[in-house]
């Protein structure tokens, strides 16, 4: 694969993680707002961690690819 393409592959994939993280962040809100606490928590939770593992691939990724 050239290494533009997997530099953009990171790229796009470092924004679905901070997406992901974005949309469990906003869900956490929605629920903590309905007085759901854990599952609130559980949510937040969730977000980071699958967010930050694509966003964690997505940064090696671009790393691997050789730009910075």
């Amino acid at each position: 694969m050239p290494k533009l393409w997997l530099w953009r592959l990171g790229k796009l994939l470092e924004l679905v993680g901070l997406a992901v993280v974005l949309g469990g962040v906003l869900l956490s809100i929605d629920l903590g707002l309905n007085e759901e606490g854990l599952k609130s928590m559980g949510m937040e939770f969730q977000g980071l961690g699958i967010g930050g593992g694509i966003f964690l691939l997505g940064y090696l990724l671009e790393r691997a690819a050789g730009k910075s």
